[in-house]
């Protein structure tokens, strides 16, 4: 699947399109502080990357922009106040992929259609992962890793953060491409699924992001197999890219989550715009997307509200034929 990644020549231009329009931000958002929900608490990946931007999108919109944390199953919590508050750009979500489209793809029983009841703004970036698996499994590359699998069906755990996670659906899309099976281990955060997966008591193999596991390989404790996507990790260049694998079924396992901005369905266009210039405005400027590739290891993103929309419709086709293909625990 092609990402809708802008250069940094793009970026630069929709930044330098979004200042002559900071004066006609203000006067829209003077009224009242934009609020902007995260479904996470404080202090992760996905808190730090959406508090990164508000900061600097309160400046060029003219009023400050309060992410307020309401951590909950499927990112509800945060995405629930949203589909209800008025369509005046007050109320935000900043959402990452798994509740957005994940979740949903699989799922009959959440609250919110991801494309009906939001209006699409912003693509912010993709965050990067890796597949791990506990040092004492006799595998050192992927290839040797899915062997071993099928060489041991149903001998071998996979941690999660819960059903319905990012790491839950993304490893039973790599199971289901590439013919494999193992047990589903659900667990309460993904620190914990890292630790289980080190400990190699309760679990043999995740993925997830590189911060956390990258702490346990250097402990000896797990072996990093590949790094979702199509490029490698400045920070871990020795690991290879899933699209280095040259496994044609996991072609289309090059996105682990992605962060976007959106709206209460029914914004007008001119309001959908105007935010989208200013979010495009912070990815392009460099100490920005500097934070996110080496402090988050998030690759920063861009487009149109429009590009987002036929993105999200894509994303979620491809996690309901997914959805055909599995069964959910209950």
């Amino acid at each position: 699947m092609k990402q809708p990644i802008l250069h940094r020549r793009q970026f630069l231009a929709l930044g330098a399109a979004a200042l002559p329009a900071t004066g006609a931000h203000a006067q829209n958002f003077r009224s009242r502080p934009i609020r902007l929900m995260v479904g996470f608490g404080p202090g992760g990946g996905a808190d730090a990357t959406a508090r990164l931007y508000a900061a600097r999108l309160q400046d060029i919109l003219g009023t400050p922009v309060v992410v307020e944390n309401r951590p909950g199953p499927s990112q509800t919590m945060a995405l629930l106040p949203v589909k209800a508050a008025a369509a005046d750009g007050h109320t935000l979500v900043f959402a990452t992929s798994s509740a957005l489209i994940q979740s949903p793809a699989v799922r009959k029983d959440l609250p919110f259609d991801p494309l009906k009841d939001f209006t699409p703004i912003a693509l912010l970036g993709h965050a990067a992962a890796v597949f791990y698996v506990n040092a004492q499994l006799p595998v050192r590359t992927m290839a040797e890793f899915i062997a071993y699998a099928k060489a041991n069906p149903g001998k071998l755990n996979y941690a999660s953060a819960g059903i319905g996670a990012a790491n839950h659906l993304q490893i039973e899309y790599l199971m289901n491409a590439v013919g494999i099976r193992m047990t589903h281990i659900p667990y309460k955060s993904d620190a914990e699924v890292t630790q289980q997966v080190a400990g190699g008591e309760g679990a043999h193999f995740s993925v997830g992001g590189p911060l956390g596991a990258q702490a346990v390989a250097a402990a000896g404790k797990v072996r990093l197999l590949a790094v979702m996507g199509n490029r490698r990790l400045a920070g871990l260049p020795d690991v290879p890219s899933v699209a280095e694998l040259g496994i044609d079924e996991l072609k289309d396992l090059d996105s682990y989550v992605y962060y976007a901005v959106l709206g209460p369905a029914g914004m007008a266009p001119d309001l959908v715009a105007k935010i989208n210039q200013a979010v495009n405005q912070v990815s392009a400027t460099p100490e920005v997307a500097e934070r996110m590739r080496t402090g988050l290891f998030v690759e920063p993103a861009g487009g149109t509200p429009e590009d987002l929309r036929q993105y999200l419709a894509k994303d979620f086709a491809k996690w309901q034929r997914l959805a055909r293909s599995i069964k959910l625990e209950p």
